[in-house]
């Protein structure tokens, strides 16, 4: 009886150790760094949104922008067929872009608001990780082979004049900027569901996922 149960646990142990080998199979290194790179694209871009949030929650932001400054921020689409057409790589080169051209925007601010001395709190630190983000988007894009687009120089306003107008078109620019953070944080968090749900392993087999483009499903 003894040597019985000895050789059912034997037994027991190989299969567990079969199964184990074969899910380990079905998640390939490649597929589980690009969760990976996911969440932190997804972590940079949420930590984004909480800082342009929170710049907007001081007193000085508190009053109705009468006119908008800038011309050449990046148009936000969130439609629900919009996002039923997009796929990984063209919308990781487009949030690359859109957020090269809100760098430079931001870089433009920080650096008026320095020399005239209307400094914004924690401005500069919300530019650095801007720039950190956009290297996190470039790493990834190269990792699954997505192009960059070009990014047109941008069509800064006039430096402003008085302190109430640049106190506007910082708003203007936070607004805009939480805006595409927003929808930036959306779409990655729509692309890694996406992603595991079509690399997730099914038990008994060892093929691999479907082929083709991954498209981000609308709600």
């Amino acid at each position: 009886m003894k040597l019985l149960g000895d050789s059912s646990s034997s037994l027991l142990l190989s299969l567990l150790l079969a199964q184990l080998h074969l899910l380990a199979s079905a998640f390939p290194v490649h597929h589980r760094r690009n969760q990976i790179d996911f969440d932190k694209l997804s972590n940079q871009t949420k930590l984004l949104l909480t800082l342009t949030r929170n710049l907007l929650k001081d007193r000085v932001f508190s009053t109705e922008i009468n006119h908008h400054r800038f011309k050449s921020l990046p148009a936000i689409s969130s439609r629900a067929s919009d996002f039923a057409t997009l796929e990984v790589k063209p919308t990781l080169s487009q949030l690359h872009a859109n957020l090269k051209s809100f760098q430079h925007h931001f870089e433009w601010l920080n650096n008026i608001t320095h020399k005239q001395q209307h400094s914004i709190p924690k401005l500069t630190d919300m530019v650095s990780h801007i720039g950190g983000l956009v290297n996190s988007l470039q790493r990834q894009m190269n990792h699954i082979g997505a192009p960059r687009l070009t990014v047109p120089s941008p069509s800064l306003p006039p430096i402003p004049a008085f302190h109430w107008e640049m106190v506007q078109t910082s708003q203007e620019l936070l607004e805009q900027f939480s805006l595409f953070c927003d929808w930036a944080a959306r779409v990655l968090g729509r692309t890694r569901s996406l992603l595991t749900s079509r690399e997730a392993p099914v038990v008994g087999s060892t093929g691999t996922s479907p082929s083709g483009p991954i498209r981000i499903v609308g709600k």
